[in-house]
């Protein structure tokens, strides 16, 4: 990477909306730390760059001709707990770490297809099977130390609702998020200990040479399989919408998801209802007075389970 035209101007934006001056002074130094790297680890470049909201990835060949992808981000406790995730997965169902740069976070991953993910598959069913299994894998493994706990996660939340209740402009809202509130409480003594994806959805699984699908963008976080589930729920959310059945495609994911990693039904919808009023009260910090429709739509779906 040689040009700071090479850097995604969505990329530029998400960075100084994020985190300000710092945000704009990591993307300045960002071609400059990407010739650093490469250097360092003896990678040719392979092909153009790409970006998330919070990296840069480049595709790379190393020395030895495998083919990888180096991945700069700016350092940050969630960087830390996915580097702690991927050593603990160790490519068991998520994408390998091959090398790490502890000073800079950056990262050489292995190389998987980013042009296929997993909403390539049009039938809901395979998809959330394969999803699934995938899930049911990453949480067998019990969270290691140094991640942050979905009992801490709770405690927080359940201390932000009553102020942000008073800012839902809906009564109907407001006791939503009172009924999820409730549920955390009820749960909140029993947080659990697995190891936790945090956002697996379709585009966060890829296509793969040394298994059919492998999951990448880990979140870790040491907690209850339940509160994991909504990202996969949500999974293709405008399809499922446009195709005028979300009830019903939201308790099939639900049943599919359960009975594949074993899950009392009850309880994981209780984590999913606290999943929902976690995303609530991030939105209402950011101005919203209304509970999103999705949420809406997938609490009455839950309301069954």
């Amino acid at each position: 990477m040689s040009a700071a035209d090479e850097v995604p101007p969505s990329l530029t934006t998400s960075y100084a909306t994020g985190f300000g001056e710092e945000g704009r002074a990591w993307i300045a130094e960002l071609p400059s730390l990407a010739a650093d790297m490469l250097e360092r680890w003896q990678l040719r470049r392979d092909g153009a760059v790409w970006s998330g909201q919070a990296s840069l990835v480049l595709p790379v060949l190393r020395h030895d001709g495998t083919r990888a992808v180096l991945r700069l981000q700016l350092p940050r406790e969630e960087t830390a707990a996915a580097l702690i995730g991927l050593r603990t997965w160790n490519g068991e169902g998520m994408v390998r770490l091959l090398d790490h740069d502890p000073v800079s976070s950056s990262m050489l991953l292995e190389r998987l297809d980013g042009a296929r993910t997993l909403a390539s598959v049009d039938d809901d069913d395979v998809a959330m099977g394969i999803l699934a299994g995938l899930h049911a894998r990453l949480v067998a493994v019990p969270a290691p130390q140094g991640l942050p706990g979905l009992g801490d996660v709770a405690a927080a939340m359940l201390e932000q609702v009553p102020q942000a209740v008073t800012h839902l402009t809906d009564p109907a809202d407001r006791q939503l998020l009172r009924g999820w509130a409730s549920a955390v409480a009820e749960l909140a003594d029993d947080p659990g200990d697995r190891l936790l994806h945090w956002d697996l959805h379709y585009d966060n699984v890829l296509a793969a040479r040394r298994e059919p699908w492998i999951a990448i963008d880990p979140e870790p976080l040491a907690g209850d399989p339940g509160f994991d589930l909504w990202p996969a729920l949500d999974s293709r959310w405008d399809a499922v919408v446009a195709k005028g059945e979300p009830l019903r495609v939201v308790r099939r994911r639900f049943d599919l998801l359960t009975d594949t990693l074993g899950l009392d039904r009850a309880r994981a919808a209780g984590w999913t209802r606290g999943r929902l009023l976690q995303n609530a009260l991030w939105d209402i910090e950011d101005g919203e007075r209304r509970l999103a429709p999705s949420a809406v739509v997938m609490a009455e779906a839950l309301h069954s389970r």
